[in-house]
């Protein structure tokens, strides 16, 4: 089904903005969420979807799979690398050894192991894998998390879709919101939630800059537009960015969500002190208080070099593991657990990924290169059936041996799960249908089965 509704850019935000210093917020709500309930309900769709929110680690960079979720132990030094597989609570089923718990957890998690794509480029493989569709130069398409932003009434003044700690992904070249209203791209935290002094950028008031001031400034607004109605007859409504930022920055419901000393030190703990545990704590307080779709962004995936301390160690010589893939494991655990704990694990799709794996052979500075060719992908939640691997890469972790799955199969499958229709189709501003899903992709059904 088309929606006949057109998506209209902005030409005066940039200059209101810098007019009004409301410091850069972008319009945090917008109406076709309605519209997209209002069809299920039409269509006799009572039930409500699997899953109500999505929170997305995104591991920046290209996570190497023979380190993390698909370990070759019988190929050769060069191929298997440093680390060697653990078993898991899942008779069978064996991953690295810096995901420990993660391992004690197999049960609740399902495990794609053939995820292919031919592009191992970042700021190409990520358009892929967080939209379904391949890049073209003619259109970007809109991330998962900002459709899903467009596909859910907004309850409250959060926004829809928010990126911790932003959304500069695959080289920071992507928005994350495509072609779709400023309303629906993410909205990037800023800072660095594992800091005692973190606090949300745009929720400050700038210098000199107060409630009262502010609400001087949005009557002069009103004012302003009132003028241009006057003069030219023309239909200019109020901004809707200033709207929307006004509401956030004076809303105490902002504030405590994203107030992470309001946790109790004891689960702040059990998340971890690195940026990673921290955000993903943070993007519980989010997804519990109705915000549909959550980006955790952890960069420092791409290691071309010193894979084995980047990865496990942290340092040189660290007593205590506090690589990337410890701190993940960590973070993840905890978070599925917290989840459990509070009766949102089942309502809460946990995906975890990033834009490519590493090369099966190690290179001469004790990393790996960029590979597409097959990765892995792991999921939590949301109603998934877990205790399972699906598909498989071959000997050497160098391309699918069984169960191939594109990242179109995967933003299907995640779509469905998440309640929202692969086939539907949005409009871009010049009034071109745009399918969220390429038109060839299928549901893994291993995941729901």
């Amino acid at each position: 089904m088309t929606n006949s509704r057109r998506y209209l850019t902005r030409c005066d935000g940039v200059t209101r903005r810098d007019i009004l210093r409301v410091g850069g917020l972008t319009p945090l709500g917008f109406g076709l969420g309605h519209w997209f309930a209002q069809r299920r309900s039409a269509a006799g769709d009572k039930q409500p979807p699997p899953a109500r929110s999505c929170i997305m680690i995104w591991l920046d960079g290209g996570p190497s799979h023979l380190e993390t979720f698909d370990l070759k132990p019988q190929a050769a030094a060069e191929v298997r690398g440093p680390l060697v597989p653990i078993q898991t609570s899942v008779a069978g089923i064996q991953i690295g050894e810096c995901l420990p718990r993660t391992a004690q957890m197999a049960e609740r998690v399902a495990i794609i192991r053939s995820i292919t794509s031919p592009l191992g480029e970042h700021n190409f493989g990520t358009h892929y894998l967080m939209t379904g569709h391949k890049p073209t130069p003619v259109l970007e398409y809109p991330s998962l998390g900002s459709v899903l932003a467009v596909s859910r009434p907004q309850r409250g003044v959060l926004p829809p879709h928010v990126a911790i700690p932003d959304f500069r992904v695959g080289g920071g070249r992507l928005s994350g919101g495509g072609f779709l209203p400023a309303s629906a791209h993410p909205f990037a935290v800023g800072g660095d939630p594992s800091r005692p002094n973190f606090r949300v950028r745009d929720l400050d008031f700038y210098r000199g800059l107060d409630i009262t001031r502010l609400d001087r400034r949005r009557r002069f607004l009103r004012q302003l537009d009132a003028f241009h109605r006057r003069s030219d007859a023309g239909d200019v409504p109020a901004d809707p960015a200033f709207e929307q930022a006004y509401r956030l920055i004076s809303s105490r419901q902002a504030t405590q969500a994203f107030d992470l000393s309001d946790e109790p030190a004891a689960t702040r703990k059990r998340y971890g002190n690195k940026k990673v545990g921290q955000c993903c704590l943070l993007a519980r307080r989010l997804i519990e208080r109705g915000v549909p779709f959550v980006t955790v962004n952890q960069r420092g995936w791409d290691t071309h070099n010193a894979l084995y301390t980047r990865l496990k160690e942290g340092y040189t010589g660290a007593k205590i593991p506090v690589g990337l893939i410890p701190s993940l494991d960590l973070a993840l655990t905890a978070l599925i657990q917290d989840l459990h704990d509070r009766r949102l694990l089942d309502e809460t799709l946990i995906v975890v990924m990033g834009e490519f794996g590493r090369t099966p052979k190690l290179n001469t500075l004790g990393g790996r290169d960029h590979w597409p060719r097959v990765f892995s992908a792991l999921l939590a939640g949301g109603g998934i059936s877990g205790g399972q691997v699906i598909g498989a890469s071959d000997a050497v972790g160098e391309s699918p041996l069984d169960r191939p799955v594109t990242p179109a199969d995967l933003a299907h499958t995640l779509y469905r799960m998440l309640g929202v229709d692969p086939a539907t189709e949005l409009t871009t501003p010049d009034g071109r249908p745009v399918r969220i899903t390429p038109a060839d992709s299928h549901v893994i059904g291993e995941l729901t089965s």
